[in-house]
């Protein structure tokens, strides 16, 4: 890697840290991590990931000793910081019970009474399986989960969507702020859930100005999925990039089809974010469902998780039938240049375009 400007020997310097050739990281996406994809993300040189946040820990082991199986690359774990149990509301979730009928199998009463797996036990899973890196998004991890975590030489990466997510996440202890623009597909990082639809922030706002709060590298992320991408946030001072749906079309992401296809026609204007599926907002492709859960005349989802308790028959119907119009399809907004391509071939290309235009 050429060190002739300062945004190339930035990230050679973050590379080096963390025994990356590339300066590219696969964003850790709960449900679309296949171990296969992170394997070929880190052989082509970049940084693996897994979303742990709907396993148990047993799978959080079994998916580190197959990457380490296929890989000597490094890689990072990444958990959701828990809400406050959900306030519950039996006539409000009977009203989006009866909603979702219309778009699958009925809804029992009892498909909201959903639990997170024990955020403890994933804890002392992901110190158990000692990744390079532990990311959090949602939050920050307890004061005593990071000293012990520090202990054995593992890198903290924190997910922010604002500038005071950052500085209170630096103050915490993260090595590392992944600055989360509102592009980005999939949920968004806010640590407070109620200011996440309304702090909605460009990346091309938010990463100069986390860039300018803190003293730790940043990682850009949200709407990256070419080489112009990855070369303007190395401009706007990120040491590396951290792509999610942009490589959702190879074929290691084991993606369904249906949804894969939607990811490869879908213009920035045509996702919107959403809370239909999950309870959190997140960034999805503005399917049927999508769009008609956002009507006016729509009931109000519940909170997270019981709303994705709630859709989970929907959603399990709509994979077995590769339905996309009542798929939880997350895209960012920068969906359309994603390439159906291995994902190697996606790494080497997005890097050598980006060096060139740098250069």
């Amino acid at each position: 890697m050429p060190t002739s400007n300062p945004q190339l020997t930035r990230a050679e310097a973050f590379c080096a840290a963390y025994g990356l050739r590339v300066p590219i990281l696969l964003a850790p996406m709960a449900g679309a991590c296949p171990a296969s994809l992170s394997i070929a993300v880190a052989n082509a040189g970049g940084l693996g990931s897994c979303g742990a946040l709907l396993m148990q820990p047993a799978a959080i082991k079994a998916w580190a000793a197959e990457v380490r199986a296929g890989s000597n690359g490094g890689f990072n774990l990444n958990l959701w910081i828990p809400d406050p149990p959900p306030m519950r509301d039996a006539a409000a979730e009977d009203a989006v019970r009866s909603f979702l009928g219309g778009w699958g199998p009925e809804v029992p009463r009892q498909a909201g009474d959903v639990s997170p797996p024990d955020f403890a036990a994933q804890c002392e899973a992901l110190l158990e399986v000692g990744p390079t890196i532990i990311s959090s998004i949602m939050g920050v991890y307890p004061a005593a989960f990071v000293e012990r975590m520090k202990a054995q030489g593992i890198k903290w990466f924190a997910n922010a969507t604002t500038v005071a997510e950052a500085k209170a996440a630096e103050a915490a202890g993260a090595d590392v702020i992944v600055a989360q623009g509102m592009e980005a597909g999939g949920h968004r990082g806010a640590f407070d859930a109620a200011k996440a639809p309304t702090e909605l922030v460009g990346l091309f706002a938010l990463l100069p100005a986390i860039v300018d709060a803190v003293k730790v590298p940043v990682v850009a992320t949200g709407g990256i999925a070419d080489a112009r991408g990855i070369a303007a946030a190395l401009m706007l001072g990120a040491s590396a990039v951290q792509i999610g749906t942009g490589f959702l079309r190879c074929p290691e992401a084991k993606l369904a089809p249906a949804w894969a296809d939607a990811i490869g026609r879908t213009l920035p204007e045509q996702t919107l974010l959403t809370r239909a599926f999950s309870g959190r907002p997140g960034r999805a492709v503005a399917t049927a469902y999508a769009r008609a859960a956002a009507a006016s005349d729509a009931p109000n989802p519940a909170p997270y998780p019981v709303q994705r308790g709630l859709t989970q028959a929907m959603r399990d119907a709509a994979a077995k039938t590769n339905d996309i119009d009542r798929m939880q399809a997350w895209s960012g907004q920068s969906a359309r240049l994603a390439m159906a391509k291995p994902a190697a071939d996606v790494v080497h290309e997005l890097w050598s375009g980006a060096q060139a235009l740098l250069r």
